[in-house]
């Protein structure tokens, strides 16, 4: 628990605002209320700190090391460090203690540093300036400084320091404009109004005189929902009591737009903000390759308990020989033979726990860590990921889960604004059947200097003039659009005049500014509301007023909106705009059919539209419902984006469309870019339909449909677009889905009861791209979460960039953010961002696939060189009476993973690149090649572990032939005693230590598929370091060693012909059979990846090297200027 939580419960429960109390009062200015009214208890609230860290400095170390070692594998090493203190142990602590000290060090300091960066912002943000109300004046404090009661003035462009409830604005109707980006996602402005009975106070002097108390529910984090009620006191006895809604309440982290200033009350501070509660920790999602990873560490514990156990076994077998002459250096103490066996037993089983226990490369967990921290830079730097029209790159909020982007079998997509611009442009409107488009169209794309319209067909009748008058004036005041303060009707009137396009509007809905727009196009200009008054200024620039008397605003229930409105002539009108669905069924009269007509004609229009429908009453004592007409907005497909979902599918992904919008806008989307073909069969599961039949009859006829093709066999996931299969599309509405994804009725398991999930999934699985239509929000999390659980388990990812995409993008694997014009996800940890949906392309093909290939192979190379490292000290074992003599010295123990074969790898995992990035993006079925984490099956990790075996192997017995044969001399003579001494024990594990360190790293450099100055360096300066290292640790006589074994032990090695011979002849005997397997799979059995290098081999090289360096570059560059 946090402590700052504890102690604001401790405050709480100290003044009596126990944690069941469900609501707190709030005293204005802290008031007091006046005599005879509730009794005043003073409360106590947290400040307005915030605080993001996770450590303070005392707690760092301990909290850190608490955290650190609920890892598995480092509380492993800790145990057995632990072993080597208590028990007589044959290898040093230190060859345990020093590799964990160093991980545990490095992953502390990383973290403390990330930390340090959190103090720092909070810092920043805690100490900005807040201006408070006291005793009619304006205070400025620091924001830390405020609290549950203060008033505070907050000016345009300024963001609210706590959660607020608003009082007063400039506006003199009581609104102001806010956005939520930070919150929710949503660039789009938003009105929020002030309390009804205090929205006249504008000045200091008349805020400080304010009476009133708020009573208001306890901190919760929903963004949307806020109960509460003020009571205002004034001299009358009893209270004025005005409830208060999320209308009222501005939230921490929103600014203030297109308003001068608004005066507001804090009700939440600090860590009790809504913005606070919503903070996400980072992601708790793990990689493919890391659940690969504890698999195989799994199985690695097994092993080493394994050999443990054996030789236990064998030793105590050994010593059970009454006719072996055990020698006097292992004769038991008197203690030692006093003990009871089982207690012996186990405290030999341990010590040969401890000798093997660097089978388990705890190192490999910080290399992993530093290769995704350093390896995510390379998205940053891609200058091809950079969007000149925003001014902004692709960024990386985690790295944890770089490698998944190769993995990706599923890609979830919302429509508007990723794949579609987000830029409403008004095309055309039907009025009376009569249908208009703008006057300069070029390539289908509205001109920006537009300022007319013509009519396609036949002229309209003198009824059908007043219609489009009519018509127009609708669109004019049937909306919530605003006008920006500091433009004045003369200015506004004036680019008309002048045929400027400049935008004067601001909405919540981008639609509404296009209508509005493209009703100044045609002569009807909205000016502005003022004293509930809407302002027209029409073709003969006369401006018309109207009172606006009730506002019903859209929502995604009713799908439309409607105003009521009074004329200047005293007539009552109620416009009503909103979709096709929600219009159509309430239009009594007009020219239904042919309006209906032209919609169907939009609605497959290859752009995309979206249409909004004007019927209206005039409200007299004879009502009617007449249809004025419609209006087409164009929401263009982004560039590129069409290519980028054609190379999703070579790629074998299967990609859905996740839309709120209706069926048929959606329909002609997907044909637009791509997901939809001319051969797709489109299969329908929609509310119509299952109107018609039952759901279940609904849902087995088209199963048959996709089976009858495939037989029982269902197209996987990578079948691509075989000519063997017909290629299928689904299209699914909202509530049909509600209705599959529903739990069948129990006690029913009729025909109509079953669980309709498999049978749906059953049929997705065989469609090549599926649409779902007129989704909620929730549903999109569910659809996702829905192909998560199914039987395949496949990776997801699902990309977006409004609020409405949020919670599928958490639920699913990958989560990917548009910046676009709803928001930029600066809160959401677990996503990457981009600029455009057409930068997918390269994030998965290229990248992804870069980021699989290197910590796959780094991995498998971790377990291989630690076999390579082990396993001869376990075969000598069998050699030295199971007396648990180490083979190795404990520096090389020590070192080996920490300093002589990490950095070659650390290396290779950042910047190998197997193929060039070209040919990745034009070739995007090369990305299947990896797919399935198919570089870390379990067959490919037992060959890694069996090459390890045999290295091992030969190392082992390579050494020991040469040491038992005779021939082994230092000049060329007969080995004397003195020279058998020399060549003993050390000696031997020293020469099976050289040819593995040679080995291993060897086997990296044949597996680099190229080399720059960088490879060379650390590859050869590794092993020149073994060389200095090794000559300097037996070449000098220490003075903080107890014992000087390896005095002179390297040197004496070399000074022999036949250890250079046997070192030469071990390492190749060891990279053999590696190198026939290669050669022998890349001419019988090649991979694409391996035919494709084989046929471009030089472009392949250049290109490879030229991204290498301009990487390298850019990111120095980078960080020089940062």
């Amino acid at each position: 628990m946090d402590f700052s939580t504890l102690r604001n419960l401790i405050s709480r429960y100290c003044t009596g605002e126990e944690n069941w109390v469900d609501n707190r009062t709030v005293y204005i200015g802290h008031k007091e209320p006046p005599p005879g009214a509730e009794a005043y208890i003073p409360q106590r609230y947290p400040d307005n700190r915030i605080i993001s860290s996770k450590y303070t400095f005392w707690n760092f170390i301990p909290k850190n090391l608490f955290e650190q070692f609920r890892r598995i594998a480092n509380f492993y090493f800790l145990i057995i460090f632990l072993v080597q203190l208590i028990i007589d142990t044959p290898t040093s602590p230190i060859t345990s203690g020093l590799p964990l000290f160093f991980v545990i060090t490095v992953t502390a300091i990383k973290q403390g540093y990330e930390d340090w960066l959190r103090h720092k912002a909070d810092n920043a943000i805690n100490q900005c300036p807040v201006h408070v109300i006291q005793h009619g004046n304006v205070v400025r404090k620091q924001s830390r400084k405020l609290r549950v009661g203060d008033v505070v003035k907050v000016k345009e462009d300024e963001s609210f320091p706590c959660d607020l409830i608003l009082l007063s604005t400039s506006r003199d109707d009581g609104t102001c404009f806010v956005t939520t980006a930070s919150l929710d996602g949503e660039s789009s402005h938003k009105t929020l109004y002030a309390v009804q009975d205090t929205k006249a106070f504008n000045t200091e002097e008349e805020i400080d005189t304010i009476q009133a108390t708020i009573e208001c529910e306890q901190p919760q984090p929903d963004l949307y929902k806020f109960v509460g009620r003020i009571n205002i006191y004034l001299e009358r006895d009893e209270p004025i009591a005005r409830p208060l809604g999320s209308e009222n309440l501005l939230l921490r982290g929103a600014t203030l737009k297109n308003t001068e200033y608004i005066y507001a009350v804090a009700i939440y501070t600090g860590m009790e903000t809504k913005m606070a509660l919503n903070y996400q920790s980072k992601s708790q999602k793990r990689s493919a390759v890391e659940k690969s990873m504890n698999s195989y560490l799994i199985v690695y514990l097994c092993i080493l308990i394994s050999k443990a156990l054996i030789n236990t076994v064998l030793k105590y077998a050994w010593q059970a020989n009454p006719n072996r002459d055990e020698p006097w250096y292992n004769q038991k103490t008197e203690t030692e033979r006093q003990r009871h066996i089982l207690i012996r037993a186990f405290t030999d089983f341990l010590a040969f726990m401890v000798l093997f226990n660097y089978i388990i490369p705890v190192s490999m967990y910080v290399t992993v860590e530093m290769q995704k921290f350093l390896g995510s830079y390379f998205i940053t730097w891609d200058d091809e990921m950079f969007d000149e029209e925003l001014g902004i790159g692709a960024m990386v909020n985690t790295s944890d889960l770089n490698e998944e982007l190769g993995q990706v079998e599923y890609v979830f997509t919302d429509k508007t604004g990723t794949l579609t611009e987000n830029n409403m442009e008004f095309i055309e409107c039907c009025v009376d059947g009569h249908v208009y488009v703008p006057h300069a169209i070029c390539n289908g794309q509205v001109m920006a200097g537009a300022t007319g319209m013509d009519m396609i067909d036949s002229s309209p009748s003198a009824e059908s003039k007043e219609h489009e008058e009519l018509f127009f004036r609708a669109l004019c005041l049937c909306h919530t659009v605003q006008v920006k303060e500091e433009e004045t009707v003369d200015g506004i009137k004036r680019g008309i005049h002048q045929g400027k396009a400049t935008s004067f509007y601001i909405s919540s809905s981008p639609d509404e500014v296009a209508l509005v727009e493209g009703m100044k196009r045609l002569g009807f200009t909205y000016l502005r509301l003022k004293d509930s008054h809407m302002e027209i200024l029409n073709r003969e620039d006369e401006i018309e007023r109207f009172e606006l008397l009730e506002v019903l605003n859209f929502d995604s229930v009713r799908r439309r909106m409607s105003v009521i409105v009074r004329s200047s002539a005293g007539e009552y009108f109620l416009f009503c705009k909103g979709a096709d669905s929600a219009i159509f069924p309430r239009v009594v009269s007009g020219k239904v059919e042919q309006v209906q007509a032209r919609v169907e004609h939009n609605a497959v229009c290859p752009g995309g539209c979206m249409d909004a429908y004007e019927p209206y009453k005039k409200l007299s004592p004879i009502e009617t419902s007449i249809l004025l007409g419609a209006t087409a907005v164009e929401d263009r497909l982004q560039d590129k984006a069409a290519d980028t979902i054609e190379s999703l599918h070579k790629a074998g992904m299967k990609v859905w469309v996740l839309t709120g919008d209706k069926m048929e806008t959606a329909a002609a989307t997907c044909y637009a870019s791509k997901l939809f073909r001319r051969s797709t069969q489109i299969l329908e599961l929609t509310t119509k339909r299952t109107e018609e039949q039952s759901l279940h009859d609904v849902l087995h006829d088209l199963s048959r449909t996709v089976l009858r093709h495939h037989g029982s066999m269902t197209r996987d996931t990578f079948s691509g677009l075989s000519n063997e299969f017909q290629d299928y599309g689904l299209i699914i509405d909202g509530a049909t889905l509600s209705a599959v994804l529903k739990p069948p009725v129990e006690g029913n398991s009729g025909a109509n009861g079953g669980n309709y999930k498999e049978i749906f999934l059953e049929i997705c699985r065989n469609c090549s791209a599926v649409l779902c239509c007129r989704m909620a929000p929730l549903q999109k999390a569910q659809i996702v979460k829905l192909i998560k659980a199914s039987k395949e388990h496949p990776i997801t990812l699902a990309i977006g960039d409004g609020a409405n995409d949020v919670s599928m993008i958490l639920e699913a694997h990958v989560g990917i953010g548009v910046m676009g014009k709803e928001g930029r996800f600066r809160l959401h940890d677990s996503i990457h961002i981009i600029p455009k949906f057409k930068h997918l392309k390269k994030m998965l093909l290229v990248h992804g696939h870069y980021y699989y290939i290197r910590i796959a192979e780094l991995v498998q190379y971790f377990f291989y060189k630690n076999v390579c490292f082990i396993f001869p000290q376990f075969l000598y074992q069998f050699f030295c009476g199971f007396s648990q003599q180490p083979l190795y010295d404990t520096a090389y123990l020590t070192l080996y993973n920490i300093s002589f074969t990490s950095l070659p790898i650390l290396l290779y995992s950042l910047i190998e690149q197997h193929i060039n990035m070209d040919i990745l993006r034009k070739d995007p079925s090369l990305y299947r090649d990896i797919s399935k984490n198919s570089l870390l099956r379990w067959p490919i990790f037992i060959y890694w572990t069996c090459l390890g075996v045999f290295d091992a192997v030969v190392f082992f017995f390579g050494a020991f032939f040469l040491f038992d044969n005779t021939t082994f001399t230092s000049n060329g003579q007969l080995m004397t005693t003195n020279t058998q001494m020399m060549f003993g024990n050390w000696t031997f594990g020293t020469l099976v230590f050289t040819v593995l360190v040679f080995t291993v790293t060897l086997k990296l450099a044949l597996d680099t598929h190229y080399w720059t100055w960088i490879n060379h360096f650390v590859i050869w300066g590794s092993l020149l370091f073994y060389v200095i290292f090794s000559l300097l640790w037996g070449g000098i006589i220490w003075p903080f060693l107890n014992y000087q074994r390896m005095y002179y032990v390297f040197m004496q090695m070399l000074s022999s012909g036949p250890a250079w011979l046997s070192i030469i002849l071990l390492i190749m005997v060891s990279l053999l059979p590696d190198v026939v397997k290669k050669v022998l799979c890349r001419a019988l059995w090649p991979t694409t990846t391996e035919r494709i290098q084989k046929r471009n081999p030089d472009r392949y090289y250049e290109g490879v090297l030229r991204f290498n360096q301009d990487s390298l570059l850019e990111g120095a560059q980078s960080s020089s200027e940062a």
